[in-house]
């Protein structure tokens, strides 16, 4: 546990606490305030916005701290939701398209499908996903990281706001449903419509185009003709597993905006 979720429990028992009768000795309910309002100062708000034309699905996997959105809920296009993060908050997001819940919220989705609407584990790919890592002291920095190892469904921008200077975006802005090639297309079997764009790794399966046995190393993984057609689509996003220096972003900021259809 961090220095600020510490304090983040100490305001939770002594407030409890004293909300009890323990008569804690010169504690009261402004110095505890105080704490409180130290501790969220440094919380994120990570605001959703649908852009597209059909309601999307957004999917979220906490791995440090609540899990947001209950993992999963729709999203209505021109609709923005918003959720709340504590300091250190870490997690995946992605959204799902065309997607059917029964009453109770079982179901499948076109693609990013995770078996419900609150999503539990990692979604079938190919999805447009990404990665975050809050900042848990003010020193810190917010980790943001567009991923398209996993395929592509829907374009996504990531937006970090609030601090000290301007940050860059993180994401896929370009439609790479429209020119995906033929070998990695997924094809809707009702509308015959692109739907997503698979990785080679998930299209091929070899060792090469994922990264895997002898090519297993920075030196021996380096990008293929399609991890290329990715990353000139796309710069600002991760389009194979050691493109960390050109796509991992890290920069202040409480508030945090991402983006579906930019």
């Amino acid at each position: 546990m961090n220095h600020v979720q510490e304090m983040y429990t100490i305001f939770l028992d002594l407030s409890q606490k004293q909300t009890m009768g323990a008569g804690i000795k010169g504690v009261s309910l402004l110095f505890l305030s105080t704490i409180f309002s130290a501790t969220m100062a440094l919380a994120v708000t990570f605001s959703f916005d649908n852009q597209c034309i059909d309601t999307v699905w957004i999917a979220i996997i906490s791995s440090n701290g609540p899990t947001l959105g209950g993992g999963g809920f729709p999203l209505a296009p021109g609709k923005l939701v918003i959720h709340n993060a504590y300091p250190g908050w870490s997690g995946r997001v992605w959204a799902r398209t065309g997607c059917n819940f029964d009453s109770s919220d079982n179901g499948n989705c076109s693609t990013g499908d995770c078996g419900s609407l609150n999503c539990s584990g990692v979604g079938q790919p190919p999805f447009t996903s990404a990665e975050f890592i809050t900042a848990s002291e003010p020193t810190e920095n917010n980790v943001y990281i567009v991923y398209l190892t996993d395929g592509y469904n829907v374009g996504m921008r990531i937006n970090v706001t609030g601090g000290t200077i301007d940050c860059p975006y993180a994401g896929c802005i370009a439609d790479l449903n429209g020119s995906c090639p033929s070998e990695l297309k997924v094809v809707n079997n009702v509308s015959g419509s692109v739907v997503a764009c698979k990785s080679a790794c998930k299209a091929f399966k070899t060792a090469e185009f994922c990264c895997a046995d002898d090519h297993s190393t920075p030196q021996t993984c380096t990008r293929t003709q399609y991890s290329e057609m990715f990353k000139k689509a796309c710069p600002n996003a991760y389009s194979y597993p050691y493109d960390d220096v050109s796509s991992r972003f890290a920069c202040p900021g409480s508030n945090i905006l991402i983006t579906i259809c930019p």
